[in-house]
This record gives structure tokens, C-alpha cells and sequence, in this order.
């Protein structure tokens, strides 16, 4: 299950792919446009500043935005730097499984592929894809 602070994690790299077009942002125009708590948010910020997925500006005018395009973030990025773990079993939470029935588990393929289909679907989707959905959703609901 993916927690709140992934959550609001992705709305927050959302919210600067959509409206930081080369301006910085700052962190109570999130909290309101995202209706999250200013003190959340600077828990979350730090963690893409520590990665450089951001770019962080001090003073009058300052705030944070993308530092690549939307199209170069990934959800699984986002969730895998913001979540404890992905995996759907503990036993597929580190490289080596350290699970003591690890070589006679009849389940284990069951949740490897769980895993692998997960971490495909999250890799397969950027910034930019959800920008785009957006626009085409938005975009379709006129009335004559």
C-alpha cells in the first residue's frame, strides 16, 4: 500500500511539472493548490533535494522547481525515494531474499511477479504522462 507521504510526494512533483514552467514555486503555493500542510510538505521537499530532482532558490522569489522535464520523472522514481518499500512481500524487500523458505516457496514467483509487473507499470509512467492525461480529460468536458 502505498502511504500518504508517497502520495502527496507525487502531487507535489505534479503540481511543480505543471505550473514551475522555468519559475520557482514555493512550498505555501503548493500547500494550498494540493490543500497539504506547509509542515508536511518541507518533510517531503528534503528528499528530492538530496537526489537533485529539484531546484531550490532562498530569498524574494524564491521556492523550488524541476530540475529535468517532466518527462524524465518516473512514478516508480518518485514512490521508491518517498516509500519504505514497494515490494508486495517483505520477503522481496532487499536484493537478497533472506527469507529462510526463499528456495522451497511455492508462492514466491507469484509475488516476484507481482513485483515485476508493479515496478513496470510505476516506470512506465512520468511527470509529463499524467500532465498530458490531465489535459485530454479536461479538455473533453464542454457542453453545447
Amino acid at each position: 500500500m502505498i502511504s500518504t507521504r508517497g502520495r502527496y510526494a507525487l502531487r507535489v512533483m505534479v503540481d511543480l511539472a505543471k505550473n514551475s514552467q522555468n519559475e520557482f514555486i514555493t512550498l505555501k503555493d503548493i500547500a494550498k493548490r494540493q490543500d497539504i500542510s506547509k509542515k508536511y510538505l518541507e518533510q517531503i521537499i528534503p528528499i528530492f533535494n538530496r537526489e537533485n530532482m529539484l531546484i531550490a532558490s532562498r530569498g524574494y522569489g524564491g521556492g523550488y522547481k524541476l530540475s529535468k522535464s517532466p518527462k524524465e520523472y518516473t512514478v516508480g522514481e518518485i514512490l521508491r525515494l518517498t516509500e519504505s518499500s514497494l515490494a508486495p512481500v517483505a520477503c522481496l524487500e532487499t536484493k537478497s531474499n533472506q527469507c529462510p523458505r526463499a528456495g522451497s516457496c511455492p508462492t514466491l514467483f507469484v509475488w516476484k511477479g507481482l513485483q515485476k509487473v508493479e515496478e513496470e507499470y510505476l516506470n512506465g509512467i512520468t511527470l509529463q504522462d499524467i500532465l498530458d492525461r490531465e489535459i485530454d480529460l479536461s479538455g473533453n468536458d464542454y457542453n453545447i
